[in-house]
């Protein structure tokens, strides 16, 4: 009896070798990772996606199995940080708890969010409210991964304690810590965005498309986080193949920025594309006009851009807006001393004023736009007239999904 209970201890009911250890690991894991992105993000969050109703319960039991994660509650702290992002009422903003905190401890900012019942009430409606919701899902968030664990245990014996262990802390660290944190702190981004938000990497595999993370707060709404050619988004690949069987309906992807030749005056499709594509058109105006302004005042006098620290020309692109003062006096110094730079600086602060005047009507902000273009183009500085040109021709084009 001793010896049947050391061998199941030891090995559980397979006798499981290290490789199929590790291979079951990765594709639970993978499938948590699946079950966060493609249903409690992209669908029951945004609304960028509807499943088919089995597909949809399968990935909510697994983010309830796997993680314990109640829909509701993780619907209702993410909209709250799209809604107050970078400010003291974010629930994981790195600018106000540091990195150090929202990388290790992101799942206790979670948490402490989680148990604010006006976050609930004000961000988690549409959320499912059924019979298994109420008595399982929400009512005994806890259940499914004890009855992870017992699986494990039952599969791998002792071993299973570790794979579970480390199932419990992977989508807490990768989720919580690493997209929310380093996503708010490091990496490249493809939109100037009224956040801090990076994408990781162009390749959105390890965390199913969540690496995206600039792409998605430029577009909140859209199914797909990938938006430029050379990014990868393997959840939306994954929407495309249960879309191509008739199991996903995508509702929403980011619509494509088009630019047409010789429109003399900014008209009703210009004024559709810049209120969508705001923050492309800023990131736009820093790479064709603010950065070519820079190194042509540095060969100019004859020095080396990299001089200036890489933050402050970034940080050119947006106005300084999460500079310290002390950082922001340098950029400030920096401007004041090039009066080409100080001109594009003075007409990218403009031009974002005109994007914040939709809500006065389309008519205002078009005729806001004709004054700036024409004044861009009448300043005498080759990038900005060529930028106000190519600015009347914005129109929107239809994602190509």
């Amino acid at each position: 009896m001793f010896d049947t209970v050391l061998d199941f201890l030891n090995g559980g009911l397979l006798h499981a070798g290290w490789l199929f250890k590790v291979v079951y690991f990765l594709i639970v894991t993978q499938l948590t990772i699946f079950a966060v992105t493609l249903y409690l993000h992209r669908s029951a969050c945004h609304r960028g996606v509807d499943f088919h109703p089995v597909v949809a319960h399968i990935l909510r039991f697994w983010s309830w199995v796997s993680t314990g994660m109640v829909t509701r509650e993780w619907v209702a702290v993410h909209r709250k940080h799209h809604a107050k992002c970078e400010t003291v009422d974010d629930p994981h903003s790195p600018k106000f708890f540091g990195i150090n905190t929202v990388l290790w401890q992101g799942v206790d900012l979670y948490r402490v969010a989680s148990l604010d019942q006006e976050t609930l009430e004000k961000y988690g409606k549409g959320c499912p409210d059924d019979w298994i919701e109420r008595h399982l899902y929400s009512g005994h968030p806890y259940w499914g991964p004890t009855l992870t664990f017992v699986v494990n245990i039952l599969l791998f014996g002792i071993w299973g304690v570790a794979i579970s262990a480390l199932q419990m802390v992977w989508i807490p660290f990768w989720a919580a810590g690493v997209v929310n944190g380093i996503g708010h702190w490091w990496g490249y981004r493809n939109f100037e965005t009224a956040d801090m938000a990076t994408n990781l990497s162009p390749w959105g595999v390890w965390i199913g498309g969540e690496e995206l993370h600039n792409n998605h707060h430029a577009f909140p709404s859209s199914a797909k986080f990938a938006l430029r050619k050379f990014e990868v988004d393997i959840g939306w690949g994954i929407i495309c193949a249960l879309r191509a069987v008739g199991l996903a309906k995508v509702l929403r992807v980011a619509p494509t920025l088009d630019v047409r030749p010789n429109v003399p005056l900014p008209d009703t499709e210009t004024i559709k594309a810049l209120v969508s594509h705001k923050f492309e058109v800023m990131s736009d105006y820093f790479r064709g006009v603010i950065a070519p302004t820079l190194r042509e005042d540095a060969a100019q006098a004859g020095a080396n851009l990299k001089a200036i620290p890489r933050a402050l020309r970034r940080a050119l692109g947006n106005g300084g807006r999460w500079l310290d003062e002390h950082s922001r006096q340098k950029m400030q110094a920096l401007v004041e001393n090039r009066p080409t730079l100080r001109t594009v600086c003075d007409f990218r602060a403009r031009l974002a004023v005109v994007l914040e005047r939709n809500a006065g009507g389309a008519e205002a902000m078009r005729a806001a736009l004709i004054d700036w273009c024409r004044e861009a183009e009448a300043s005498g500085i080759a990038t900005l007239a060529a930028f106000a040109a190519r600015l009347r021709g914005y129109a929107l084009a239809p994602a190509r999904a």
